[in-house]
């Protein structure tokens, strides 16, 4: 059962150029491996392109993906890996919600279906990545 990070799914709301057609590949394979899955930060995030909560619900529910809690352990790894990251100076914009969403692929066992590698393998080495090749 992946996570799927926001980006992915923005690339294929957005219809993006470059991503929407690897995303959409993802998803349908990601899909048969298991049920798609987001927590409330990327549905939070994937709201703010959407101006009814019907109208974002109607697209998760086409799409097969369901919404999971995030476990109280994912929330507390997400913010110990930020203190960590900010005692190495990385900067406080936007990053944030990447903390939550590895942690709770991490603490729950889940690959993760995303873009933004990096910093899902500094911060959660242990967490599988359905990625591109880089």
């Amino acid at each position: 059962m992946p996570l799927v990070d926001t980006n992915v799914l923005l690339d294929v709301v957005t219809d993006d150029p470059v991503w929407a057609e690897w995303s959409i590949r993802q998803l349908d394979a990601a899909s048969l491996k298991g049920d798609l899955t987001i927590n409330d930060v990327v549905y939070a995030e994937l709201s703010v392109r959407f101006e009814r909560i019907e109208d974002l619900d109607e697209v998760l529910d086409e799409a097969g993906i369901t919404l999971a809690p995030m476990p109280r352990p994912a929330l507390f790894l997400a913010g110990k890996v930020f203190q960590r990251y900010r005692a190495a100076g990385g900067t406080r914009s936007g990053v944030l919600p990447d903390f939550f969403i590895g942690a709770h692929a991490a603490v729950s066992g889940l690959p993760l279906l995303t873009r933004d590698i990096q910093r899902y393998r500094t911060y959660f080495p242990s967490v599988s990545l359905i990625a591109p090749q880089t």
